[in-house]
C-alpha cells in the first residue's frame, strides 16, 4: 500500500481549511485516511499550520510520499529538514547532538524570519490605517471649505438681495412722497 501525506479538504465554499492526513494514494480526496498529521488554514497571513511533528516525521521515515503542497508544509515547519538530519547521523557524517543542534539553530532563525514577517504586516497595516484616516481628514477638510465658501457665497448674495430691495424702496418712497406734496 502506497501512503501519501496529503490535503483533505473541510471549510465552506471559497473559504477552505485544511487537514494533513496520511492516507492510501488510492482513496479519495476527502475520504477514508490513515491517521490525521494536522491541520493547514491558509486564509490567515501568514498561514496557520498546526502539525504533530513527530508524527510526520515518523511517516516520512517510514516512506510515505508528500505530496507538492505538503511537502512545502512539512518544508516549512522544518520535518524534511528533521529527516534530512537523520539521514545523515544513519550515514555517519555527524552525530546526533550535532544533528540536534544544527536543527535549533535552523529552527531559531525561521522563527525569526517568521516573527519579522508577522511584525511587518502588522506595521503595514497601521500605517495604511494612518494614510487613510489623513486622506480622510483631508477630504472632510476640503469639505468642510467648500461648504463654508458656499454658504458665504449666499449670505453675500442675500445682503445684495436686501441692498437692492432697499434701494427699489428708497426711490418709491421718495416718489410717494413728491406724489403727496
Amino acid at each position: 500500500m502506497a501512503v501519501k501525506i496529503r490535503l483533505a479538504r473541510h471549510g465552506k465554499k471559497g473559504y477552505a481549511f485544511y487537514h494533513v492526513v496520511a492516507a492510501d494514494s488510492r482513496a479519495p480526496r476527502d475520504g477514508k485516511f490513515i491517521e490525521k498529521l494536522g491541520t493547514y488554514n491558509p486564509n490567515t497571513n501568514p498561514a496557520t499550520i498546526d502539525l504533530d511533528f513527530e508524527k510526520a516525521l515518523n511517516w516520512l521515515l517510514k516512506g510515505a510520499q508528500p505530496t507538492d503542497t505538503c511537502r512545502a508544509i512539512l518544508s516549512y515547519k522544518g520535518v524534511l529538514m528533521k529527516k534530512h538530519l537523520l539521514g545523515g547521523v544513519a550515514k555517519g557524517a555527524f552525530t546526533e547532538t550535532e544533528a540536534e543542534a544544527r536543527f535549533n539553530k535552523w529552527l531559531e532563525s525561521k522563527n525569526g524570519r517568521i516573527e519579522a514577517k508577522t511584525n511587518k504586516l502588522a506595521t503595514d497595516a497601521k500605517s495604511a490605517e494612518k494614510a487613510r484616516l489623513a486622506a480622510e481628514a483631508k477630504v472632510n477638510e476640503e469639505r468642510a471649505k467648500a461648504i463654508a465658501e458656499k454658504k458665504a457665497a449666499a449670505e453675500a448674495a442675500a445682503r445684495e438681495a436686501a441692498e437692492a430691495a432697499a434701494a427699489a424702496e428708497a426711490p418709491a418712497e421718495e416718489a410717494t412722497e413728491t406724489a403727496a406734496e
